[in-house]
């Protein structure tokens, strides 16, 4: 049995870099997920300030690099399944296994509340839809979702180009700027007023992507020194600016201007080191992991519970760098596993609507 279904994507044709992309991307999502997750345990991560200090360093510019990448398929799809086509793609394959897996995590979270680090109610169901940050990673889902829906009604019904909604975006940036200035929730409003920018980015640069320029910029190995120079300077401000206030979301809430910078220099610099990878046709398990993304996102806050909990509390496992390697890589391994074995004896609904073909 195939449990990793590395023939099917090696053979897909898509952008490749962006697989490698999604990968840096998860991994850096999951480093911060583990962190929290064994932080929110009870364990005492101060012990390894170096640990948290990568947590807070590597944070800020991975979210808006799954938008970026989403904005740039755009075009290609709303061009070959049509707005009806694309919505409805939309709906199978990030609306679907958002409600599926955040009613399995949340119904987990509510039977087992004595292993787990939240607190779910009943109401984190309908959350999920409107207030999805309460309910954990299922925030960008939502985003994603509805980001993509609202550029896709507004370019089909009110035909709004691209420049447009990239002004829109950055209204949007604005007005979440503001709101968050005041500490005012409006639910599932604030993510999307967030990031619509960014993947009209993608879209606005999708193109782009496409020309032979912008393989000879990204591999030039001049332009990845001086964007890797640039991204330690501005990650170490950024990293020192919220340990002084003490909050991982300083500055992308209380400094817009300055997180458009950490996010526009940590996109370059890992779409430059991905275009390289891709080059050189190396390190061929981050396409892997890339290409499972969104599967490793959904699965991977209950597989990482599972894991803690296993190894804290029935093998008694607590030497923090050890479990924090054990936690980190069963949350991206063991979903890519479930993910395959589950879609192999017919439980692909999981994960979508509609039938994978290479299942």
């Amino acid at each position: 049995m195939n449990f990793t279904n590395i023939k099917y994507f090696t053979n897909n044709k898509r952008f490749e870099w962006i697989d490698y992309d999604r990968g840096i991307s998860i991994i850096l999502v999951t480093y911060r997920h583990c962190f929290e997750s064994m932080q929110n345990s009870g364990l005492n991560m101060e012990q390894y300030p170096f640990i948290e200090y990568v947590n807070v360093f590597l944070f800020g510019f991975r979210m808006p690099l799954f938008f970026i990448a989403s904005g740039i398929f755009f075009t290609a799809s709303i061009n070959k399944y049509g707005y009806k086509g694309y919505c409805k793609n939309r709906i199978y394959n990030i609306l679907y296994p958002m409600i599926i897996w955040g009613i399995i995590q949340i119904s987990l979270q509510i039977y087992f509340t004595k292993y787990t680090n939240s607190l779910m109610s009943f109401y984190n169901y309908i959350d999920l839809l409107i207030n999805p940050r309460t309910t954990g990673q299922f925030w960008y889902l939502n985003a994603l979702f509805f980001v993509g829906i609202i550029y896709a009604s507004l370019y089909h019904f009110f035909k709004i180009n691209k420049i447009s909604q990239l002004l829109i975006g950055l209204i949007l940036y604005l007005f979440c700027a503001y709101i968050n200035s005041i500490d005012l929730k409006l639910g599932f409003i604030n993510d999307i007023s967030k990031y619509y920018l960014f993947f009209g980015i993608g879209v606005i640069s999708s193109n782009f992507f496409k020309e032979k320029i912008a393989n000879q910029l990204f591999t030039n190995k001049i332009f990845l020194f001086i964007l890797t120079i640039l991204f330690l300077i501005i990650q170490y401000f950024f990293t020192e600016l919220n340990f002084l206030h003490n909050s991982n979301y300083y500055v992308e809430n209380r400094m817009p201007f300055y997180f458009l910078i950490v996010a526009f220099i940590g996109c370059a610099l890992s779409i430059s080191i991905s275009f390289i990878l891709k080059k050189n046709d190396s390190f061929k398990f981050l396409r892997l992991i890339g290409y499972h993304s969104i599967y490793i996102y959904c699965m991977q806050i209950i597989v990482m519970s599972v894991v803690r909990n296993f190894f804290l509390n029935t093998l008694h496992l607590n030497f923090i760098p050890i479990l924090f390697f054990i936690i980190l890589t069963s949350g991206i391994i063991i979903p890519i596993i479930l993910y395959n074995f589950l879609s192999s004896i017919n439980l692909w609904w999981l994960f979508s609507l509609k039938k994978p073909f290479q299942v």
